[in-house]
């Protein structure tokens, strides 16, 4: 692998501003990289080469991170003249006519897009296994799933393709991969980064954050200060920052009161090297100097499955039904993967009122979460249930109807609270186990205080070093 392909975002921004590296050669060490890794991991299903080779020509030479290759997840992000099948059938042939408001601050940035990476089809499993594309594989394990559903933006951060990766995460997929593949991962608060000018609202009041996957965590703040915003039109915004995101990695968080769990809010049973990951992370917390005890917030499980299947289901429905507006091309079942189509029936099942009664439930269990975080500033916890599984572990099984549906709803337990509830997360890739593999840690801070997470994340970060870890990939 190429030595400029070890380099993070900004040491490979600082070679380019200090004239050691051409953009250009940046950009076709990425190329070469995709060329030489891609056939073993396949991570991109969408190469760009020829579009990122036009776009360094377009550099002016003084963006901040000019010629600064990275890849975008094939869902959601628009290129303009590019595909984009968010890994459905039914998406083959689409064109992007314009660039979603999150790419175009991307390339005004200086970033080059090199390409698309894989996801399952509409982004709708925890791993990364589409038909149309087939499986990406996890380069710690190529026996693996990567997570998902960005399961290719994490594979190919974490082999070296390029330092960063755009992520989108709707109930973990943004930090399912980034613990899976060993990385950073942060779903920023509800709101933090456009969705415009296609979306107003993506998944269900904001379910859906737009951000990145890194190998560290300077990196992953720089990016948002990058891209958060409201964008015109945005629908809500949180609260701005006090100072730059990249300010808070380094700042002493102070001593903490920091909540751990070894258990997810809604009881699931957890693999014990993800147990006891997070016991050593919060041994280590407490050397730090901060307040631990074990704790989680109480809440009414009863009412979880029920509302969030059916915003689940509402959501997938959704994008289908909103692409066959914009292309006129009517949805039909052999278009569509068994578990896309079924819950696009679930929905033709249901009432417009009960999604509506599901959005009041889940604001009900949000306010059920929220007063835990006036006790506590960090909840800690495994970011996954168990290690990454064998790929084709989620498959249908005829024989366990039930199996693949119960397994993609208990892989993300821990994630996908924070996106019920808004609040900002990240998952740090702080533990390995006896097999090799990563072990993510997840901290969840109050809405809008991404800065507590920067700041404890890069104490972790300095305490317990991970970016010298590369996986060997044959």
């Amino acid at each position: 692998m190429s030595e400029l392909m070890r380099k993070t975002m900004v040491e490979q921004a600082a070679l380019v501003k200090s004239g050691e590296v051409s953009a250009a050669e940046l950009v076709e060490a990425s190329i070469a990289a995709i060329e030489e890794l891609n056939p073993s991991i396949n991570a991109v299903v969408i190469p760009m080469f020829d579009m990122a080779r036009e776009a360094v020509r377009g550099l002016r030479g003084d963006e901040a991170f000019c010629g600064v290759p990275m890849l975008l997840k094939d869902v959601v992000a628009e290129y303009a003249g590019s595909p984009m099948t968010e890994g459905s059938r039914y998406l083959e042939g689409y064109v992007s006519p314009r660039d979603s408001e999150l790419v175009a601050r991307y390339r005004r940035a200086g970033f080059i897009i090199c390409g698309k990476t894989n996801s399952p089809e509409f982004a709708s499993k925890p791993t990364t296994e589409p038909e149309l594309y087939g499986p990406t594989r996890n380069p710690w394990d190529l026996s693996r799933s990567p997570g998902g559903s960005s399961g290719g933006a994490g594979a190919s951060v974490a082999c070296g393709m390029v330092s960063v990766s755009h992520a989108n995460d709707g109930g973990g997929s943004t930090r399912v991969p980034a613990a899976a593949c060993g990385l950073v991962g942060l779903k920023g608060t509800r709101g933090r980064n456009p969705t415009g000018p296609d979306y107003g609202d993506i998944g269900a009041h904001g379910l859906l954050s737009e951000h990145v996957v890194t190998r560290t965590v300077l990196d992953n703040a720089l990016m948002l200060d990058v891209t958060a915003g409201p964008d015109i039109g945005a629908p809500y915004y949180p609260p701005p920052p006090a100072r730059p995101f990249a300010e808070e990695v380094g700042i002493d968080p102070g001593r903490l009161r920091i909540a751990f769990s070894e258990e997810p809010v809604l009881s699931t049973e957890v693999a014990e090297d993800c147990k006891s990951a997070v016991r050593e992370i919060a041994k280590l917390c407490e050397d730090l100097g901060h307040h631990v005890e074990e704790a989680k917030p109480l809440v009414d499980a009863g009412k979880y499955g029920k509302f969030f299947t059916t915003i689940w289901a509402g959501m997938v429905a959704w994008m289908i039904r909103d692409w066959e507006r914009r292309t006129g091309r009517k949805p039909e079942p052999e278009l569509f993967e068994r578990h896309t189509w079924k819950m696009y029936s679930i929905d033709a099942e249901t009432h417009p009122s009960d999604f509506i009664l599901a959005m009041h439930d889940m604001h009900m269990f949000t306010r059920e979460i929220a007063p835990f975080f006036e006790n506590y500033d960090v909840l800690l916890t495994p970011t996954l249930t168990r290690p990454p599984p064998p790929l084709g572990w989620f498959d249908f099984d005829p024989k366990y109807p039930r199996q693949a549906t119960e397994r993609m709803e208990q892989f993300p337990r821990f994630t996908m609270i924070a996106n019920i509830t808004g609040q900002p997360a990240i998952s740090l890739p702080l533990c390995w186990n006896d097999a090799g593999l990563p072990i993510g840690i997840h901290l969840m801070t109050r809405f809008a205080d991404e800065a507590t997470l920067f700041r404890i994340a890069s104490q972790l970060e300095t305490a317990k070093p991970w970016a010298h870890r590369w996986p060997e990939v044959n």
